[in-house]
Order: structure tokens, then sequence, then C-alpha cells
């Protein structure tokens, strides 16, 4: 069927409102603190050089990174089919950039479609984890030669303690990241609270959650690390989200082993949760949009005749309101980055910013759902400042002067509350953020160019 054809039968303009309106159901919920991972299918690994075979490795290498963050397993690399995926990387890639090092190690940065990884893991019927992940506030204390640490965001302290903490905050920053998995860890105020120090070791829950009130959260880990018998161990327990199921544990070498197991165990927990089963991978990708200032019946009829005028767009209509907030489901052919593009040709839609005081009040306002629609949703991330599929538009190597290692990651908050996050939770894109601006700004007596194709 023609994208023409296939577009005929979408319910838009006065019709598709009242019927919405109609449906609609008041509630405020209080905000959650669900976070969007930009990064989860852009990756950067070593490779030997720059020849075909070299970077044919590194491909491989990488989209196996990037399958066990987007499955949310490391068992997804046992799954039938998969090596032939790996052996196939290449058609899944955007972009790359070869990287070489002062120190001599060269590198290979690269960024895959999500649409494509997703599609090509449910055709080994492995799960796909959208980029809607859990905020876990991790408490965790470090007993080493007798001496408690508690490690904060930022390593504080003096000496011995100071070390101690660097170590482990770096150490679970880097497995988290590896992972894809949004961890916090509570600000270094609290570093010389003996008492709270004394709670956390004890896991006692109450004094703990009530320090944490004020600090953004979906679930609290309370951890305690020391040594046994010769290797380190770290046991914890969850508070939030019915993760609670008493005290779990595991043991390793060094501090980089243990935290990384750790942040394995929980990130396989919520992708046992989360993760989106392999026939529930639409052919058709959908993502929510998004739009504040949309607050009349012309603003959303102008909306959406604008986007069901995008090529790469098959369907649109809107899923919920939240004061002058839109949000439609979007369906779309292609990639992600293609409809953003199209989208930006377009100046009435303005996009927000992660940290925008837009978006941070929207949480707040009295939410109106709309029913359900029958095709699967898929939403995810924020807009970032940075696009999630960065790198060179083309896929030739090239010097680069960026610093290897450079993080690929940025985590987002979502503004979104208690009802919003467990969909988002469920869901494989990421959301775009705009602010619908009905009126084009003017400039230099003329208006700033309403996109190629796209009627006023």
């Amino acid at each position: 069927m023609s994208v023409s054809g296939r577009k005929s039968a979408r319910q838009s303009g006065p019709a598709a409102w009242l019927a919405l309106l109609g449906l609609m159901v008041a509630s405020l919920c209080a905000p959650a603190s669900a976070v969007t991972v930009s990064g989860l299918y852009s990756v950067e690994v070593p490779v030997a050089g720059s020849s075909p075979s070299e970077l044919a490795v590194g491909y491989a290498d990488g989209l196996a990174r990037v399958f066990v963050r987007v499955s949310g397993t490391r068992e997804v690399l046992e799954q039938g089919g998969v090596e032939a995926l790996l052996a196939d990387a290449e058609s899944l890639l955007l972009s790359y950039q070869y990287l070489r090092g002062e120190t001599g190690e060269n590198r290979l940065r690269m960024a895959f479609g999500a649409v494509g990884v997703n599609r090509a893991l449910a055709s080994i019927n492995a799960p796909v984890w959208g980029a809607n992940r859990p905020l876990t506030l991790a408490w965790v204390a470090v007993e080493d030669r007798g001496t408690r640490t508690l490690i904060t965001e930022q390593a504080s302290g003096t000496g011995t303690s100071r070390q101690v903490s660097a170590i482990w905050q770096q150490a679970f920053d880097e497995a988290a990241e590896e992972r894809g998995l949004p961890v916090a860890l509570p600000p270094a105020k609290f570093s010389g609270d003996r008492e709270l120090l004394s709670d956390l070791w004890g896991q006692f829950v109450n004094r703990i959650r009530s320090v944490s009130d004020d600090l953004d959260q979906d679930v609290m880990a309370l951890v305690r690390v020391n040594r046994s018998g010769g290797q380190w161990r770290a046991g914890w327990v969850f508070d939030g989200m019915a993760m609670d199921a008493g005290e779990e544990s595991v043991t390793a070498d060094t501090p980089e082993a243990l935290a990384q197991t750790v942040i394995n165990r929980w990130a396989e927990r919520y992708a046992d949760r989360y993760a989106v089963a392999a026939g529930k991978v639409a052919e058709s990708p959908q993502v929510d949009i998004v739009l504040k200032g949309a607050s009349s019946l012309a603003d959303y009829g102008k909306i959406t005749k604008v986007l069901e005028g995008l090529t790469p767009v098959l369907s649109a209509g809107a899923s919920r309101v939240k004061g002058d907030q839109l949000t439609l489901r979007v369906a779309f052919s292609g990639e992600l980055d293609q409809l953003k593009e199209y989208i930006a040709l377009d100046p009435r839609f303005v996009p927000l910013e992660s940290g925008s005081s837009e978006l941070a009040t929207a949480s707040t306002e009295p939410a109106t759902a709309a029913p359900e629609p029958t095709a699967e949703s898929g939403s995810g991330q924020a807009v970032a400042a940075q696009a999630e599929q960065g790198g060179e538009a083309s896929n030739q190597p090239e010097g680069g002067s960026e610093e290897a290692g450079q993080s690929m990651f940025t985590y987002q908050p979502m503004p979104v509350d208690k009802q919003e996050a467990e969909q988002a939770f469920e869901s494989l894109y990421q959301v775009l953020y705009y602010r619908w601006q009905s009126t084009p700004a003017i400039t230099n007596g003329s208006r700033e160019g309403v996109g190629k194709g796209v009627e006023e």
C-alpha cells in the first residue's frame, strides 16, 4: 500500500479533537522521576586499525554492546541468529568516526539506527527495552579496613576516605553508563552523617527514605559493600516500584568488577519488567510528540495537518492533554532522526531542551488521558541539545580530535507523572518535546521559512 493510502485512514481535525475531549478523564498525579537515556544506540570501541576487516570487527563489537543495552540482558548474545546479525552490523550503522588517540590507541565511534536495531532484536525473538528507564537512587556504603564510607555523587571527605569514595563512585558511574541504566548517588552533603551511614549499613529504610524525599528517584537501592574471603561483596535491598524482594548479593574481585556485576543484575531486573516482547515491536515505529502551547482546536488542526504532511509520517493522533500540553502519537517510517529532520523544517515546532522550565512545570498540571490506541505505542527519550544519533553524516573514516573514551550518554529527566511513567517505561522510542509557536517569527520583514513543502 502506498504512503498516501495508509494516511487516508487517519482521524484528524475537529471530529478527532471532539472525540478526544469527550473521552477524557481528568486526574492530578504526583511527579515521577523517569529518565530517558540518550546514546543507547551509540558506542565507542577500541579497534586495531582502519582496514575493512578491522572496521568490521569494530562494527560487530559495538553492535554487540548495543544489543545488550537495548535488550537489557547479556543473554541476548547467546540467542540463535545473533552471530549473523553481528556479521552484518554495518547494515545497521547510521554513522561512524575513526578516532586516533594521542597514545596510539585507535577507537571507533558509531551510531546505530534505533528502529533497525529494535527490529533486528525482534527478528531473533529477543526483548527490546526502550530509552525511558527508572532512575535508581543508590545509597552505597563501603566498609574497608574497618572504616565505612558513604559513596556520593562527588568524592568527599579527606585522605583515604576521599580515595575510597572516588574509586567506587567512578566504578558505579562507568558500569551504569555501559548498561544505559540511570543511577544517581546521593549528594556529598550526606557524607559526614554517621547516623545515616549506620542506618544504611543496617538497611533500615525509614530514615533513608525520609532524607531522600527531595532527591530525584523512582526506586532506592540500599547497598552495603565489604570484603569477604578475599573478595568484595555487595548486598542490597530495593525500596519502591514494587521492587522489594529481600536482600540480594553478589561478589567480585575488584571494585570495578563488583559495580559492574551489581549494575548488570539491576538492569536485568528492570528489563524483565519493562522490556517489550519481540512480537510487540511494530513494523511501523511510533513516537510520542509533546507540544506545549497547543491550547485550541485551531492549534490541534494545524499541528495534525503539518505532521500528516511530512513524508515519514504514516499517522498522527492526539493521545493526551495536560493543561496547554498536547501529546500526539505518531507512526512513522524510516529512522527517528529522519522524522526529527523533517519536523525541524517547520519553525512553528520549537525544540525544548530537557532542562527547560516549560517542561519542569508540566508534571504538576492536571492530566487528561485519552483511551489507548490499538497500535502498539513507542515513545522514548526527550529531545537533547545533541542528537541521539551523533557522529558524521557519512560512513567514511575520519581522524578525530575528540578525546577517546568521551561519554556517549546523557541521562535526561522526563516531565511525567506516575501515571505516565509506567507507560513510558514500556515504550521504545524517545519522546520529542516542542513548543508550538502558531505564528512563525518574523525576521527582516518576512517570516522565517515555513518548512519546505509544509503548508501554512
